[in-house]
């Protein structure tokens, strides 16, 4: 694939939903060069996480943001990266529910000087977030990413069903509001590492999260323009499967899934029984 200036600005200036395009895996290798690239992942897909490194090792970014780091992992975090059961151990990664760290790995050695920023929250922040909104927790600076307006009505009730459907039509009704000012707690928290570490470094920066995290209509990518519409911003889906329409996201690439992953609603089939 050849990127001109124009397909570059067409690509990131409709927000992604009207200009989404498909990619092949090769690309990763030769990204636009902007401020903070998204990449967004299925956390258990191995070959998710080979793209990701492929990439980041493309662009050398001054920064790494990860989804999966709460800021005093990043504190724990060793100097020396290329110790990988070190690295695991030092931010808890797999006892706090994250998959197999060494798929994550090859993404921290693929740019080893890259600054390394937070972009979880944390439990109890997301906690809170439930019963007090994502403002109250967010605190100086939520009305930068929007937090301080309610949502729309429709809005409200489109993001209450995608949750739903996420898990498997199994939540109580009454936790969906709370779990919708989670995420956009979340969201916005990814949003604020990406411009800390834009400013810090000066960029270019990689964030790494996953794929509903990097949404351009209402996930990190597009609180990040709504506080700092100037930076620029591309946003990559990694997919199991075709999508009913243009996703969400400037670019997209399908691969392949995982077989072994079984029947996700099994655990809700498990606990209703």
């Amino acid at each position: 694939m050849r990127w001109t200036a124009i397909s570059l600005l067409l690509t990131l200036s409709f927000g992604g939903v009207a200009s989404a395009r498909e990619i092949g895996a090769e690309a990763f290798e030769r990204l636009p060069d902007v401020d903070v690239v998204f990449l967004g992942e299925i956390h258990d897909n191995p070959y998710h996480h080979v793209n990701q490194a492929r990439a980041v090792r493309a662009i050398a970014p001054a920064a790494l943001v990860f989804e999966m780091l709460r800021a005093g992992d990043v504190d724990a975090l060793p100097e020396d990266r290329s110790d990988a059961a070190a690295m695991a151990a030092a931010t808890r990664w797999e006892d706090r529910g994250w998959p197999d760290f060494s798929m994550y790995h090859p993404i921290f050695t693929a740019a080893p000087e890259a600054r390394i920023y937070a972009g979880d929250p944390g439990t109890a922040d997301a906690r809170r977030a439930l019963r007090e909104g994502a403002a109250a927790v967010f605190g100086a600076g939520a009305e930068r990413f929007g937090l301080t307006e309610p949502l729309a009505g429709e809005e409200q009730s489109r993001r209450e069903a995608g949750l739903q459907a996420a898990h498997c039509d199994a939540l109580p009704t009454a936790a969906l509001a709370g779990m919708v000012e989670a995420q956009r707690l979340r969201d916005a928290s990814l949003a604020d590492a990406a411009l800390r570490a834009l400013e810090d470094t000066g960029g270019p920066v990689v964030v790494i999260t996953g794929v509903e995290h990097a949404r351009t209509d209402i996930g990190a990518p597009a609180l990040l323009r709504l506080a700092k519409p100037d930076v620029t911003v591309l946003s990559i889906a990694q997919l199991e499967a075709i999508p009913t329409g243009r996703p969400p996201h400037h670019l997209w690439v399908l691969t392949e899934g995982v077989p072994e992953r079984g029947d996700p609603c099994a655990v809700f089939e498990q606990q209703g029984g």
